[in-house]
């Protein structure tokens, strides 16, 4: 893949966290694609308020349904894009999951389980570490997380 695959994949995940929006769901979107093949597996935007599920964010629910396809829980050749840093459980899942790479926009201080927090992938009893972009896409991803948390206030 090359750098405008990369950027677009990371649009339809943007895509996927407007549509979250909308839902009144908090604005993070996911895209995993087969990193060999460069076809989108799944997408998917939050959706912890509509399914009264904690654990319905964007990344769990991308990873679901592409192992479900895939009929295999190792996603070893695959690649994910998320608007937001994912949290120490998404970390956790993406590492479980096996997934190649990590690109993410928005880095959160406050949440975030890659960059910040926990760290999960620099754990010593984290098995796979994915490589890790960060800051793809970051400007439109952090709009679009302040416009929705300013609309709340």
């Amino acid at each position: 893949m090359n750098d405008d695959s990369e950027n677009a994949y990371m649009i339809q995940a943007l895509g996927e966290a407007q549509m979250a929006a909308h839902r009144g769901e908090v604005p993070v979107g996911a895209v995993l694609v087969d990193g060999l093949s460069g076809q989108v597996l799944a997408r998917a935007g939050n959706q912890t308020e509509e399914l009264n599920d904690p654990t319905a964010h964007a990344e769990i629910l991308v990873i679901r349904e592409a192992a479900d396809i895939k009929s295999n829980p190792r996603l070893t050749h695959c690649d994910l894009y998320v608007t937001l840093e994912p949290c120490a459980m998404c970390a956790t899942a993406i590492s479980l999951a096996r997934i190649r790479r990590l690109y993410f926009g928005a880095y959160d201080p406050k949440g975030g389980g890659v960059d910040h927090g926990p760290r999960i992938f620099e754990q010593p009893t984290c098995h796979h570490r994915p490589e890790v972009i960060g800051g793809m896409e970051e400007t439109a991803a952090s709009e679009l997380l302040k416009e929705f948390f300013k609309g709340l206030r």
